[in-house]
């Protein structure tokens, strides 16, 4: 799956024992991710880290952020 571009943004949720959160970028849009997302392996982030992520069609058919690094 191709991502359709590089964008920047903040996590604003991230529920630990789910795995699940949410990046808004900078022009507003949230994107869900999954902790199996987060670049680097740790399966964690906090709320308030700056990150870039790509965005790309998810499971479900909805589009998520995938690869999300911090800044």
């Amino acid at each position: 799956m191709a991502a359709v571009r590089a964008r920047t943004g903040t996590v604003t949720e991230f529920d630990e024992p789910r795995g699940l959160g949410e990046v808004l970028d900078d022009e507003g849009t949230a994107w869900p991710f999954h902790c199996t997302a987060i670049a680097d392996g740790s399966r964690t982030i906090l709320v308030g880290t700056a990150v870039t992520f790509d965005v790309v069609p998810g499971r479900l058919g909805h589009w998520e952020a995938s690869g999300v690094r911090p800044t």
